[in-house]
């Protein structure tokens, strides 16, 4: 963490602090999600303008991304009563540089001690990036000291906002101008041809560019994975853990609205979701199925020229997106999320026809998730028949962008 960034002439409001509370007991107590506790909150005082909103949103994220370094400084353990919490939230403050007032909260906050803690734990990983001790083994195991320290560190800032060009109703010159008449600043980035990053952080949601499905909020690294499936208009695609269809859009403007888009999905609540952004990017070449059995597996055996398998996984290359999923990963998860690739591999493999591409891809930046499941299918019965034409790892530290991985596979 930074103490550079702060901001001793800031003044704390109550409203916003008891939220910031409230928000955190949500999140720790009672593990809920973060995204979903700050959007309650946001609706929770109508007069709030955008600095006291993101005020709330920016110090819960903080506090949750470095829960564990803050209540070792507070010397207080889970679960945490209030009182607890305002320590907590005084450790934050008092990092920051911020004047506390004199609330009964407040009142024995050491704040000598809370600096000179600081710079004795930000010696120690584990402390310092605020991560589980088996997270911060595995990630050694698997990436090596030095790789992992360097990824781990920018796992803890905050993610750009990168937009997705919908391409097939507009361009990425004429959508920047679009946002630019509303406020909203953006550059291009190399290599990324649909991509644009906002300069500063703003709700892009309520723009009318929006609105009319010009765009979709989606990191440069997710980007890259359609790009990789090398589709072309008319073909006939599946892309078999679709969710809410960040990817499958992508598809469809690659695709230009040509040919057949299977997407599918075990959760038929995201397959809903996505049937409203379909609508909105003006995308109609999309086929929905829910995965409720091995029957729709079957009737696409051997019918799919292109495939994506984007697995499910530990997430761990977006943790600067989700900062609460490493409280939440537990150790057997790794090891049962590993068996699910693999049987996702063997069985949904099956759909592509000969001389048919697929692309396996996580969002995580452990081998053992990615390159080792490739080589490990590629021995199978099933995956005998295919081939590794290339792969990509991108680690957020070097990339600036979330950390990725993907595969491409060519059936014989």
């Amino acid at each position: 963490m930074n103490t550079q960034n702060r901001r001793p002439n800031m003044r704390l409001h109550r409203n916003l602090c008891f939220a910031v509370i409230d928000g955190l007991h949500l999140v720790f107590n009672e593990g809920e999600y973060a995204d979903k506790v700050i959007q309650q909150l946001l609706k929770r005082d109508k007069r709030w303008g955008s600095r006291d909103r993101g005020f709330v949103a920016e110090t819960v994220y903080t506090i949750v991304r470095y829960q564990r370094l803050y209540a070792e400084i507070a010397n207080v353990k889970a679960p945490y009563h209030r009182d607890d919490l305002w320590r907590i939230f005084a450790v934050w403050a008092t990092l920051k540089g911020i004047k506390l007032p004199d609330w009964k909260y407040f009142t024995d906050t050491p704040s000598r001690k809370i600096k000179g803690r600081f710079d004795e734990l930000s010696k120690i990983r584990k402390y310092k990036e605020s991560i589980p001790d088996w997270i911060d083994e595995l990630g050694v195991k698997e990436l090596g000291e030095a790789e992992w320290t360097k990824e781990i560190a920018m796992q803890n800032e905050q993610a750009d906002v990168i937009l997705r060009v919908n391409t097939l109703k507009t361009n990425k010159a004429d959508l920047q101008l679009k946002l630019q008449s509303e406020d909203i600043e953006t550059e291009f980035l190399p290599n990324h041809p649909s991509a644009l990053k906002l300069k500063e952080r703003a709700n892009v949601f309520v723009t009318q560019a929006f609105k009319d499905g010009w765009f979709e909020v989606q990191d440069a690294s997710s980007q890259l994975v359609a790009d990789y499936l090398d589709v072309k208009p008319g073909m006939k695609v599946v892309d078999v853990c679709a969710g809410a269809g960040g990817k499958t859009l992508h598809l469809a403007s690659l695709m230009e609205n040509k040919g057949q888009l299977i997407a599918m999905d075990i959760y038929e609540s995201k397959l809903r979701k996505l049937k409203v952004r379909a609508r909105r990017n003006g995308v109609h070449n999309i086929e929905m199925k829910v995965i409720d059995s091995t029957k729709p597996i079957k009737k696409l055996h051997g019918k799919a020229d292109r495939l994506l398998i984007d697995a499910p996984c530990s997430g761990l290359g977006v943790l600067r997106r989700n900062p609460d999923a490493k409280w939440k990963l537990q150790p057997e998860f790794i090891e049962n999320i590993k068996k699910t690739q693999q049987e996702v591999l063997e069985q949904y493999s099956k759909m592509v026809k000969s001389g048919g591409k697929m692309v396996y891809a996580t969002c995580s930046v452990l081998p053992s998730e990615n390159q080792e499941q490739v080589q490990k299918f590629l021995t199978t019965e099933t995956g005998q028949e295919f081939t590794l034409v290339k792969d990509k790892k991108i680690l957020a530290y070097k990339s600036g962008f979330d950390g990725f991985y993907m595969a491409l596979l060519e059936k014989k």
